[in-house]
C-alpha cells in the first residue's frame, strides 16, 4: 500500500456514479474537503481533512468492498499528498470560487455555533446550508451558499475577520463540493431550506453526513472497525494521532502515583475526562498503584494516550493497559457505574472532542450566577499560582477559564476540586486546549 496520504485514489468509478455517491462513501470517516472526478479514466481523486480519516476509510474499505450502485469500486492512498490547481483543473475546475466555503476558526475562545455562523454569514446572501465539526486543526464549517457571489463576497468582506472582539478569527477559502449533504438540524449542522429536518437519529450519531457509520457498522462483522469509525464521528471523521479506535481492554493500570495524596474520587476525577468509570481500586500491597476500569476499550485507549507521563502530587504517571479484564467488586472497589458525575452518559460526542492531554488552562462551568473572579481564585489557589483567569457567561450561564503556571498544578486542580461545591453548587471542570486568556 502506498503512504499514507489524506488524499484517496478510487478506480472504476463508472458514468453512473455521481460526485454524491462518492461523497456518501466517504463522509462517514471525515470531511471531504475536494473531489476531482476523472471522468475520461473512470477514476476520481479525493480529498479528506486530514490523513487519519483517510486512514480510518481505507482501514475500513480492506474489510469491506465498496460498492455503488451495484458496481465495486477500489480505493487506494493517491501518491498526491494534496490536490493541487493542476489536478483540479483535470476536472475543468481549479481553485475558482464556489459557492460553498471552508471556514476555519482560530483561537475560539466562546463556542461558535451554526447560529453564530448564519449571523456572520448570512448579510452576504442567502445561506442555505451550514455543517460543523472539530478537527486537530481547530474548530471548522462548511458554509453553503444559494449564489456564487454570495461566497465571494463573504469570503472578501470577513476573511481574516474576528468574530468577537480578540479571539475567533475567520480563516475562508472556497470548497470544491458541489452540495452540501445535512440530514439534521441541530447545533452542528442546519439546512435553512429544509425546516422540517429531525433534530437526531436515536442511538445515532447527530452528523451521520459527516462521521455517522451506523449504515456501515451494523451491516458488516467488524464491530472493532465499526466503533473505530463509529466514535470517529466525535472527532470530526479522524481519530486523534496515536488512537487506534480498536482496543477492546477496558481496565487501566495507573502507577507511580502518591500513596499519601491519591484516593479513589481523585483518581475519578481525573480519569472521567476520557470515559465513563466503571469501578476503581487501590492496590493495598502496592500503595502506588491503581486499577481503573473505563466504560469500553476506547475509553480506556484515550485515558492510556493522553495521560501517560503526566505530572500529579510530584509524580509522573505510569498509564498502561491491564492484564485484567475487568475489576471484581469486594470492599476494596469503589463502584462509579451509578455515579451521576459520569460525563459521557450526556453529550458523549462533545466530550470525546474535549479529550486531550493535561494543560495549564481549566475550564469551569455550572457556576453560580453571582460567582467573582476572586471567589474562584480563593477556591484553586492553593493549588498552584494562577497566571489569570476570565469569567464569562455562555447560554445565560457562568463559566470561567483559569491559567495556572504549569500542567501539573492545573491537573492538580482538576482532581481535588471537580465536582466541589462552591457557593452552593457543584462544579465541573475539564482541561481547556485554548493558548491564552
Amino acid at each position: 500500500m502506498a503512504e499514507p496520504s489524506k488524499v484517496i485514489h478510487v478506480r472504476n468509478v463508472g458514468h453512473e456514479i455521481s460526485e454524491n455517491d462518492l461523497l456518501q462513501l466517504f463522509q462517514p470517516f471525515g470531511v471531504i474537503t475536494k473531489l476531482v472526478m476523472l471522468r475520461a479514466k473512470n477514476q476520481a481523486l479525493l480529498q479528506m481533512q486530514d490523513i487519519a480519516s483517510a486512514v480510518s476509510a481505507l482501514q475500513f474499505y480492506t474489510n469491506v468492498q465498496p460498492s455503488i450502485r451495484g458496481r465495486n469500486v477500489y480505493v487506494q492512498f493517491s501518491s498526491h499528498q494534496e490536490l493541487t490547481i493542476m489536478d483540479q483543473n483535470a476536472q475543468a475546475r481549479g481553485d475558482e470560487p464556489n459557492r460553498i466555503l471552508l471556514v476555519t476558526i482560530h483561537h475560539m475562545l466562546y463556542p461558535i455555533t451554526v447560529e453564530v455562523l448564519h449571523q456572520v454569514f448570512s448579510p452576504h446572501g442567502f445561506v442555505e446550508k451550514i455543517v460543523t465539526f472539530q478537527k486537530s486543526a481547530g474548530f471548522q464549517a462548511l458554509i453553503q451558499y444559494q449564489l456564487h457571489q454570495s461566497a465571494i463576497s463573504a469570503r472578501n468582506s470577513l476573511q481574516g475577520r474576528n468574530i468577537y472582539d480578540g479571539c475567533c478569527q475567520l480563516d475562508i477559502q472556497f470548497s470544491n463540493l458541489d452540495e452540501l449533504q445535512v440530514n439534521y438540524n441541530n447545533e452542528r449542522s442546519r439546512d435553512f431550506t429544509n425546516p422540517s429536518l429531525p433534530s437526531e437519529q436515536k442511538g445515532k450519531s447527530s452528523q451521520p453526513g459527516y462521521g455517522d457509520t451506523g449504515m456501515y457498522a451494523h451491516a458488516v462483522g467488524f464491530p472493532q472497525m465499526g466503533n473505530a469509525a463509529a466514535i470517529a464521528a466525535a472527532f470530526g471523521g479522524g481519530l486523534p494521532p496515536g488512537i487506534s479506535g480498536t482496543n477492546d481492554r477496558c481496565t487501566v493500570l495507573v502507577s507511580n502515583l502518591n500513596p499519601d495524596r491519591i484516593d479513589e474520587d481523585k483518581l475519578f476525577n481525573l480519569f472521567s475526562i476520557y470515559g465513563n468509570i466503571i469501578r476503581i481500586k487501590l492496590l493495598r500491597n502496592k500503595p502506588d498503584h491503581a486499577l481503573v476500569q473505563m466504560g469500553d476499550g476506547f475509553q480506556a485507549e484515550l485515558a492510556v494516550h493522553f495521560l501517560k507521563g503526566a505530572m500529579l502530587f510530584g509524580k509522573r504517571l505510569e498509564v498502561n493497559f491491564s492484564k485484567h479484564p475487568n475489576i471484581t467488586t469486594g470492599a476494596d472497589t469503589h463502584e462509579y457505574s451509578n455515579s451521576n458525575l459520569n460525563r459521557f452518559n450526556r453529550n458523549a460526542a462533545k466530550n470525546y472532542r474535549y479529550c486531550c492531554s493535561p494543560t495549564k488552562m481549566i475550564h469551569i462551568s455550572t457556576l453560580p450566577q453571582d460567582v467573582t473572579e476572586e471567589e474562584i481564585i480563593t477556591h484553586l489557589e492553593e493549588h498552584g499560582t494562577i497566571v489569570s483567569t476570565k469569567l464569562f457567561e455562555m447560554n445565560g450561564k457562568k463559566q470561567a477559564l483559569v491559567l495556572f503556571e504549569n500542567e501539573e498544578q492545573a491537573t492538580e486542580a482538576l482532581v481535588c476540586k471537580h465536582a466541589t461545591s462552591l457557593s452552593g453548587s457543584t462544579i465541573r471542570i475539564s482541561f481547556s486546549q485554548l493558548q491564552t486568556i
